[in-house]
């Protein structure tokens, strides 16, 4: 029978999970947001915003059906359990690595980054943490809670040295996160393209996961976040940043913090199914 496009899938993913180079997968979890709710939804309407965009891209000059994905869909949550949800989207992850493909999420709040990076720095424990967001993430914990969307980038050092996380854009948090960052990672307030390009040389083959909070761009891009912070970059600079990266060793990448139902126009979930396919295009 002749394929039929389905909503439910990322573009043109029609690879078996045998074939593919790349998974996609959703962790639809807002469990902890601490503002504005509905991230949630973001995987299923990025999905859906999908088929509004070319295969082919005028960035890249390469074409999507030309990439080997599959869409996965999305890991099913115990909603009100933190932990077991996370334990899930861990083990979904865990598989894809152990099966010698790129882990490609989609989420949810930016919390759901913390078990795909755990399960990619147990095969790559030199594992390289490239951060874009308007957010440190940097707290111990948010209101007494470890597990926040706000501690998101903290766990990760749980199991990665704080030297290996690079931040860009960011220009929101407490002078707790700043100082920390400052003294044991490597922070670069409100930029982006610029100090990544020379940075990209330096870290020649070494595994490099990826994690795009949509909030990086300014609200006028993506309004549709549950904490928009105004003074970002352009989804244009984004979109240069992926293609600045496209020769590096990239064993994991997400999108995240994209909430729907907070942009009527749904010019963010055409932005994070845009960036989605330019990923695809550089690092599958």
């Amino acid at each position: 029978m002749e394929h039929l496009d389905r909503l439910d899938r990322f573009m043109s993913a029609q690879a078996s999970y045998a074939d593919a180079r790349a998974v996609l997968f959703g962790i639809p979890m807002d469990f902890t947001t601490s503002y504005r709710p509905g991230t949630r939804f973001g995987p299923g309407r990025i999905r859906e915003a999908s088929y509004g965009i070319e295969d082919w891209s005028f960035h890249q000059l390469a074409d999507l059906h030309d990439k080997a994905y599959h869409d996965l869909g999305d890991v099913p949550m115990v909603y009100g359990d933190v932990v077991r949800s996370l334990e899930r989207a861990k083990s979904v992850a865990c598989q894809i690595v152990a099966d010698g493909k790129i882990p490609f999420m989609m989420g949810g709040e930016h919390l759901v980054t913390v078990p795909v990076v755990h399960a990619v720095a147990e095969k790559y424990p030199d594992l390289v943490l490239l951060q874009f967001d308007a957010h440190a993430d940097l707290r111990s914990d948010y209101t007494g809670n470890p597990l926040s969307h706000a501690t998101a980038m903290r766990r990760c050092l749980d199991v990665l040295p704080p030297r290996n996380l690079y931040q860009f854009g960011i220009r929101s948090g407490t002078k707790e996160e700043y100082q920390y960052s400052r003294e044991h990672c490597h922070l670069y307030p409100h930029e982006v393209l610029a100090p990544l390009k020379k940075l990209v040389p330096s870290l020649g083959q070494r595994p490099v996961y990826i994690t795009i909070d949509i909030d990086v761009h300014d609200p006028a891009y993506a309004p549709g976040t549950g904490t928009p912070e105004p003074g970002g970059i352009s989804s244009r600079e984004m979109i240069e940043a992926i293609s600045a990266m496209a020769g590096l060793n990239v064993v994991g990448f997400d999108v995240v913090e994209v909430a729907p139902n907070l942009d009527e126009t749904d010019r963010t979930v055409v932005l994070g199914a845009l960036l989605i396919r330019e990923a695809l295009l550089a690092f599958a």
